[in-house]
């Protein structure tokens, strides 16, 4: 008897049945249950790739925070150095997810480059989902209509959030393997 020959038995009689969750869970389902199990920590990260632009991004030291978490918005703020500017916001839609970046300035104030992004148009994995821009982002910056952000989850590993546009790459990975000191509440924010 082959080994698929012996199990077969015990999967029809439930013995080795998968949780009811992982029968039925979609996968941008699966991707923010993944993300929101890391609401509460902070990772460090690199620039894994980037043009000669994003000096800052060497330079500076990278933080992601996973800081608010419900069953419906996850907000992670993205710190570089001391500039507590950026925070990426996700949050589900009908059809999967959506990525905006909500960026704002030292007194909270929203910047007039705030709220682009876009929402997934594929179904996407457990651990990678892809948001290509959308109306609002072309009207806001031209020259993103054409961009896709991509954010991947590897649990225990690593979280990278990545743009392409063209011949434009930026990636950024976090390491998942060591949570590091909580950084300061992004500009905007309640501490």
């Amino acid at each position: 008897m082959t080994h698929s020959q012996h199990l077969l038995p015990l999967l029809m009689a439930g013995a080795l049945a998968l949780p009811a969750h992982a029968a039925e869970e979609k996968p941008a389902d699966a991707f923010f249950r993944q993300l929101s199990s890391l609401c509460g920590k902070a990772f460090e990260g690199r620039l894994v790739e980037g043009n000669p632009n994003d000096t800052r991004f060497r330079e500076q030291k990278l933080t992601m925070h996973v800081r608010e978490c419900s069953p419906e918005v996850i907000r992670v703020p993205f710190h570089v150095g001391d500039d507590h500017s950026r925070t990426w916001v996700i949050s589900r839609t009908a059809q999967g997810l959506r990525l905006k970046h909500d960026h704002r300035h030292a007194d909270g104030s929203e910047d007039s480059i705030t709220q682009y992004g876009g929402d997934t148009a594929e179904a996407g994995t457990a651990s990678l989902q892809s948001f290509p821009a959308d109306a609002h982002t072309a009207k806001l910056i031209p020259a993103a209509a054409e961009n896709t952000w991509r954010v991947e989850i590897l649990p225990g590993q690593h979280y990278s959030y990545q743009l392409q546009r063209g011949e434009r790459r930026f990636r950024v990975d976090f390491d998942l393997t060591k949570p590091v000191a909580l950084p300061p509440a992004p500009w905007g924010a309640k501490p």
